[in-house]
């Protein structure tokens, strides 16, 4: 059965909360942090993103930013900006998006429970990143961001998530982009532990490296310390009810095509149901939308001939059928000729880099749905690449995890 473990959250005094908190670290870029931390003193990609306060073109592996990174937090730990719980505590975190609400949990998970499947995985990882964030864990002795974590629907743990929201927030602010975030710490945390250990099965939603780089500290500590710190077995995270959950698209664009475009165009008709002149977002599953040739075109796609669950989600037939025959891409998580365009980018921005001359076609998705991912956990299997783009994102810097 599930756990969920009360914390001591280091955070930032209420009336910073705001110059603190930040986007995650894997959704901006060197650059971009640079200009979003730019005269913010407090913002926390000082934290996660330590490069930007070392030369310019510094490699973000270099020992150095994670010496910066644990420095930065160590000083904001002992600063006036920050204060950290007398005792353990749960949280629930609310975010507004577009006038729709997610609710969850903040609190943590063990490790034990991802190294034995209670949490289900659905992406490969990646051993470049698993590096880079287990670096940070193991130099900042702390889980500096949550994971995002979805499990199926209950009746008690809902109430309590209910109740906890009629009381005064913590936290209560808007970011740039819109999104309001809230957050309550809860009456009764061991109630709403006992009510969260009847649920049998979290399944990732967004942080497969994260999770995996929390493991993988947590093992090195019990291998190279005589008392390793016991909160290295537990990493923070938001759970949120599967009926809560939204999940966009995530859209390609190829960079590259093997003949001109307008020859592709009628390579596509020779095989596929193709209609010209449609809107720039697939209607169903099964069908994705493509820009090529100055225009939008909707292509229904075969059922899969390959037969699990995750060669028949839309990116998987996407794979089998165009991707693979047509494009000679057979690895999109390596190949330079794919990309990926998170959904809260628009189709407008696939459209975009295709008329700029930076791709040649985009491929707009039809969203996975959160069925199709907890079947595919369930299977055992691994989705392709860049399946699923979780909105709203949660801010960094609300709530950190310190192993002592």
């Amino acid at each position: 059965m599930a756990t969920l473990h009360p914390f001591r959250a280091l955070r930032p005094v209420p009336e910073k909360v705001e110059e603190v908190a930040c986007v995650p670290y894997d959704v901006i870029n060197t650059e971009e942090a640079r200009t979003l931390a730019r005269g913010k003193p407090l913002s926390f990609l000082h934290v996660i993103r330590p490069e930007i306060d070392l030369p310019e073109g510094i490699d973000e592996h270099d020992d150095a930013v994670y010496e910066k990174g644990a420095a930065n937090l160590r000083a904001y730990a002992a600063g006036p900006y920050a204060l950290q719980e007398d005792r353990p505590a749960l949280y629930v975190y609310r975010l507004v998006m577009e006038g729709r609400a997610q609710t969850g949990i903040f609190g943590c998970v063990a490790v034990a429970e991802y190294d034995d499947d209670t949490i289900l995985k659905h992406e490969k990882t990646r051993p470049d990143k698993e590096d880079d964030r287990t670096r940070h864990i193991l130099t900042q002795r702390a889980h500096a961001e949550p994971v995002m974590l979805t499990f199926r629907d209950e009746a008690t743990v809902g109430r309590i998530l209910s109740e906890t929201q009629g009381g005064e927030p913590l936290y209560d602010f808007t970011a740039e982009d819109g999104v309001r975030h809230t957050l309550w710490k809860v009456a009764d945390a061991e109630g709403l532990a006992e009510a969260f250990g009847r649920i049998e099965k979290m399944y990732v939603a967004d942080g497969h490296h994260r999770c995996k780089a929390a493991s993988r500290a947590a093992e090195t500590l019990r291998r190279t310390e005589a008392s390793p710190p016991p909160e290295a077995e537990y990493f923070p995270a938001v759970l949120f009810p599967m009926g809560q959950m939204r999940i966009m698209a995530y859209n390609r664009i190829i960079r590259k095509l093997p003949v001109a475009p307008e020859a592709f165009l009628a390579r596509l008709r020779e095989r596929f149901d193709v209609t010209s002149g449609v809107a720039a977002e697939p209607e169903e599953k099964g069908t994705v939308c493509v820009y090529l040739a100055g225009e939008w075109h909707r292509i229904m796609l075969p059922p899969t001939k390959r037969g699990t669950v995750a060669d028949a989600l839309d990116v998987g037939r996407l794979t089998e059928y165009i991707l693979e025959p047509m494009l000679g891409i057979t690895d999109p998580r390596r190949d330079p000729n794919i990309d990926f365009v998170g959904g809260i980018r628009g189709t407008a921005e696939l459209k975009r880099l295709v008329d700029e001359g930076k791709a040649e076609m985009a491929i707009s998705m039809f969203p996975t749905s959160i069925e199709e991912l907890v079947a595919v956990s369930d299977a055992g299997l691994l989705m392709p690449p860049k399946s699923t783009w979780f909105e709203p994102k949660l801010r960094s810097g609300l709530l950190v995890h310190l192993f002592e």
